[in-house]
């Protein structure tokens, strides 16, 4: 064999002689996780969809009595100027208490309607998506955790 080869041959073997020599030792000095856990997280939303419904109540009104009121205080006012032509506000008088009378004395009734009007509700699905994962681990008798996202 040449010179030259066998050379190259001895210094190839010290060459990964050295390289696995270097690889066992960082392998013993590494400790590695015996038992890591990944756990993911997961969080509750709740999802509001908007519709409109039409919601209708009975309704009891009592009888509009303004009408008559108004009535009586124009009459009221009319008598009383003319009555009382020397006083005065006598017509003031005569439209306040003609008001009064009208009211006192008014026909109309209350009656029960229906009223209709449009409501906005809201439908709510609870969900659960995905939030955050989690592993757990030991390192040199510590327990670590680290969240991440997947």
């Amino acid at each position: 064999m040449k010179e030259k080869t066998k050379d190259f041959l001895f210094y190839s073997m010290l060459a990964s002689a050295f390289v696995l020599s270097v690889m066992n030792a960082t392998d013993a000095n590494a400790t590695q996780p015996h038992t890591a856990i990944v756990k993911d997280h997961y969080k509750s939303v709740i999802n509001s969809t908007p519709y409109n419904v039409e919601v209708c109540r009975q309704v009891t009104t009592s009888g509009d009595k303004t009408g008559d009121a108004l009535k009586g205080a124009i009459i009221g006012g009319i008598i009383g100027n003319n009555v009382t032509k020397n006083v005065d506000n006598g017509g003031a008088v005569g439209a306040l208490l003609g008001g009064m009378l009208g009211h006192n004395n008014s026909k109309a009734t209350g009656e029960t309607k229906t009223v209709c009007t449009i409501e906005t509700r809201y439908k709510e699905v609870k969900q659960d998506v995905y939030s955050h994962s989690a592993i757990t681990f030991s390192y040199e008798g510590q327990t670590y955790t680290v969240r991440f996202k997947k």
